[in-house]
């Protein structure tokens, strides 16, 4: 709060010396004590106010321009009131309150330019113009300052959430990465397992076997089945059941290759293929049903003769895979997730899963119950996408965010808002500028009309010879006498060029008649003065 405050305190001190000393050096028509004491406490009041009510501000800063200078344009105030306009664009974030600000500082100084005897389009012109590069303007930059500071701290905060949001993108793709491995070790180890668990039934039912080699070879199927379920289990918590499904890439064997392997170990299973030209992604989609099928057959229908059949026409690959039932008790049905899988997987790549009892034997949930049979609809244009090498290549492949286009669009806007401003000033620029040379153009009395005017004369046949228009703002602290008193006095240019210093000419009426005819000199030397009192005397002679 103190540092607030002697910010505050240093800006009044910087804008208050302007204001102070303006009319010692010239630059303003004195003042008096009570008026210049007036408008360094409305600067000080400003400056108190302006960060809770910039608008008030604003209003406060423009008052002693708008009462001591004819337009507004003042070089006492004028440097506040840019630095207040610019003070409202960067802390009032609302428009409404800032526009309400300028127009009632033109109102005020448009009825102040209707009360007062002048001409009231260059008044007003120059008022338009103080308003317009004094407040306008300044207040334009202060909106982009602020502008651009808020769309800083938001780009800021964007590429904190963007970063953020990278690492949780990393997270997620070591985790998709680490199911991927953990279903692979599942597919793999569990079909392997299965296959041991088969080739350990087959021990066990040889006939030459003795009995405590095959009370031995049944606890090793019992082992094999059990590690399976373990392995499942252990995957289960590995992987991200919420994410997305598991890969069906297989090790890089064919489905026959599968098969041969599967018949190796000790599984009765025959293979039938119809049809050519199988699509490698097809092909993995096929291993990876078969592979499946198989396990779930060894597991629970151990012994039961298996048939795989595979049908490609060329749009569509379907494969059959069917046990029987088991020869024995078979295991009861598990609870895992790997047809579910397979059936989710296949159903977005736009293929079927059925799988359910099949056959002779009782009814039931697994493959064990009874006849089984996975049959798989595969279609020949699938793509199976390949799980990504690590977390990044991920990375790489994600797309980048879109760039924001706020930071554009408010630079356009800003581009845009200025541009109209500008324009705005190069009109009333423009249009001062016209009326100024038409007003000089159309105020110019010749040497030879004013010669030729006599004091005396009746007003009318005076009038005759002047021109339509009078000079609005006459030098008449440099006339050598003082207009005559009661009379009605126009000012007229000798000269009709512009920006320079030119000789003017007064005539006074009274009662319908000519009563003064005076030349006030340019801004000269004595010999200039003296020089145009003789060109008057000469002239009423």
């Amino acid at each position: 709060m103190i540092r607030r405050r002697s910010q505050d305190a240093l800006l009044w001190l910087g804008l208050a010396v302007p204001a102070a000393t303006a009319d010692a050096i010239g630059l303003n028509e004195p003042r008096t004590a009570w008026q210049q004491l007036a408008g360094l406490a409305a600067l000080a009041g400003a400056a108190a106010v302006w960060r809770r009510r910039p608008a008030l501000a604003f209003l406060l800063a423009a008052a002693p321009g708008e009462a001591t200078a004819p337009s507004l344009f003042t070089a006492s105030y004028g440097m506040a009131l840019a630095a207040f306009a610019f003070l409202l664009g960067k802390q009032g974030p609302r428009l409404r309150p800032a526009l309400l600000a300028f127009a009632a500082v033109a109102a005020a100084g448009t009825v102040k330019i209707a009360v007062r005897d002048v001409d009231p389009v260059v008044e007003w012109l120059v008022l338009t113009a103080t308003l317009l590069f004094g407040a306008v303007f300044p207040w334009l930059g202060g909106r982009y300052w602020r502008q651009s500071r808020a769309l800083t701290a938001a780009a800021l905060a964007r590429a904190d959430q963007l970063e953020r949001e990278q690492r949780i993108v990393a997270d997620r793709a070591r985790l998709r990465e680490r199911a991927r491995i953990a279903q692979d070790m599942h597919d793999s180890l569990g079909h392997e397992l299965s296959l041991i668990a088969v080739r350990a039934g087959a021990l066990q039912l040889a006939a030459d076997l003795p009995e405590h080699h095959r009370a031995a070879a049944g606890d090793l199927r019992a082992a094999a089945a059990d590690a399976t379920d373990r392995l499942r289990a252990v995957i289960g918590v590995l992987r991200d059941e919420g994410d997305e499904p598991a890969p069906l890439a297989p090790p890089g064997e064919t489905v026959a290759q599968l098969v041969a392997r599967a018949a190796e170990s000790g599984l009765d299973v025959r293979y039938t293929a119809t049809g050519t030209g199988v699509p490698e992604p097809t092909e993995r989609l096929a291993h990876r049903v078969v592979q499946e099928a198989l396990t779930n057959a060894a597991k629970y229908a151990p012994g039961a003769p298996v048939t795989v059949a595979t049908v490609h026409d060329g749009t569509r690959t379907t494969i059959t895979v069917t046990n029987g039932p088991a020869p024995g008790t078979a295991a009861p049905a598990g609870g895992g997730s790997g047809l579910a899988d397979l059936r989710t997987r296949l159903t977005a790549l736009g293929g079927t899963l059925e799988a359910g009892p099949h056959g002779g034997g009782p009814a039931g949930t697994g493959p064990g119950s009874g006849g089984f049979r996975v049959r798989a609809g595969i279609p020949a244009d699938v793509t199976a996408p390949a799980a990504p090498a690590d977390t990044a290549a991920v990375r790489a492949a994600a797309p980048a965010p879109p760039p924001s286009g706020h930071l554009a669009h408010a630079r356009r806007r800003t581009v845009l808002a200025f541009g109209a401003a500008a324009a705005t000033g190069a009109v009333l620029v423009a249009g001062a500028f016209g009326w100024y040379a038409y007003t000089e153009a159309h105020s110019v009395l010749e040497p030879a009309g004013f010669a030729a005017l006599r004091v005396g004369a009746p007003q009318g046949e005076a009038e005759a010879v002047l021109p339509e228009r009078s000079v609005a703002d006459p030098p008449a602290d440099r006339a050598p006498t003082p207009p005559p008193a009661g009379a009605t006095c126009q000012y007229y240019r000798s000269s009709g060029q512009l920006f320079t210093s030119a000789t003017h000419y007064r005539i006074c009426f009274e009662n319908g008649k000519l009563v003064d005819k005076t030349v006030i000199p340019k801004a000269g030397t004595d010999r200039d003065r003296r020089g145009s009192r003789d060109d008057q005397v000469a002239g009423q002679r």
